[in-house]
């Protein structure tokens, strides 16, 4: 069953990748939704130094060029060709080095302590085996090295998805079942998530900028207002 879910997660991504840009979170198009990100990366984001960076579930690179801006060096992996088709494109579009590979989130094959930091936007409840991928997160991080996850929870009290989400196309309907974490964590069952892999350090933010930004947004766009409970988790790994 693992390979049929797999196969549907791509499937589903590949289809959304030529329109994934213009939703909620993958991209910026307010100065309030700037603010908010340049606050969140300056938050989580060690300081003095540029950094060994690994995008998980880069989709179209939205964090990856967010990271090179800020003088990183970056890789971004995905599991869905398309996403990396269009994250190449945007990447020879800006004349940005950014390396992206199609990956496995779940099994990655970079070696040992490759990276100095491992970053993940909305990316948990799209796995089978979400532990796993944190396990191998953690595995590809230096001593020291930091593990960021920016996500958030979809209660069923906050009304049904709206219409075109994931959660609710044909891909997701068949395979709902084998993803864990489909309607997303706690902020305080992340961080107690990353404390019981090994991680220290752990630090959280509610990200009440970034959801007012895009509630903002939806209502300058004429869509449908909507409040979503957003989050970041990061903690480290002991040198």
């Amino acid at each position: 069953m693992a390979d049929v879910v797999k196969q549907q997660v791509a499937g589903h991504w590949d289809r959304r990748a030529a329109g994934f840009d213009a939703d909620f979170g993958h991209s910026i198009r307010t100065p309030a939704e700037r603010a908010a990100w340049d606050r969140i990366l300056a938050l989580v984001l060690p300081r003095g130094r540029a950094l060994d960076a690994l995008d998980v579930g880069c989709g179209t690179g939205f964090l990856s060029f967010e990271l090179v801006a800020r003088g990183h060096r970056v890789t971004g992996v995905d599991f869905a060709p398309a996403m990396i088709a269009e994250a190449r494109r945007k990447a020879a579009a800006r004349a940005v080095s950014i390396r992206f590979e199609e990956a496995d989130a779940e099994q990655l094959a970079f070696a040992p302590a490759r990276f100095d930091l491992v970053i993940s936007r909305h990316l948990l409840w799209t796995l089978a085996h979400p532990e796993a991928a944190i396990d191998e997160w953690v595995r590809v991080l230096r001593p020291g090295g930091r593990l960021v996850i920016v996500d958030g929870q979809f209660n069923a009290d906050a009304g049904p998805p709206p219409p075109g989400s994931a959660r609710t196309s044909a891909e997701y309907a068949t395979i709902g079942d084998h993803l864990p974490f489909l309607s997303g964590r706690s902020r305080e069952q992340i961080a107690a998530l990353l404390a019981a892999h090994g991680l220290i350090g752990i630090a959280s933010d509610p990200l009440l900028d970034l959801v007012a930004a895009q509630e903002q947004r939806m209502v300058d766009e004429g869509r449908e207002r909507r409040t979503h409970r957003r989050y970041v988790v990061w903690g480290e790994v002991a040198r």
